[in-house]
């Protein structure tokens, strides 16, 4: 069974799984915002996603723009970005689809259906 991490006020999460339920796959959720994925989770994410670690940023949110992330991910460690997704679930990027094999970040249908169908 897949897993989503998402955040239930995320029009783009509720999107996502609204598809998932539509083509009938089963998933199992957890809220990003208060049982996100700590650092050793993440950094196995990232293995099996293939994809760069600023995939892993929600680059729209809040707390991205707070700190002024756009400016200070180019001169931070892999080991600081892994430790700074893992402090607070919101920096990361929703809905997070992880799979038998493969990990996606946010919701691209033609990704998903590509793993999925």
């Amino acid at each position: 069974m897949i897993k989503v991490y998402c955040y239930s006020k995320c029009s783009t999460c509720r999107k996502a799984l609204k598809w998932l339920d539509e083509k009938g796959i089963e998933y199992s959720t957890a809220d990003i915002k208060t049982d996100h994925p700590d650092e050793e989770t993440l950094r196995k994410y990232h293995f099996v996603s293939g994809l760069p670690l600023k995939r892993f940023f929600n680059t729209s949110g809040i707390p991205y723009r707070e700190l002024g992330l756009s400016k200070k991910l180019p001169d931070m460690s892999e080991d600081e970005q892994f430790a700074l997704l893992a402090s607070d679930g919101m920096l990361v990027k929703r809905p997070l689809l992880i799979g038998d094999g493969f990990v996606l970040t946010g919701f691209k249908e033609d990704e998903w259906a590509e793993k999925l169908l």
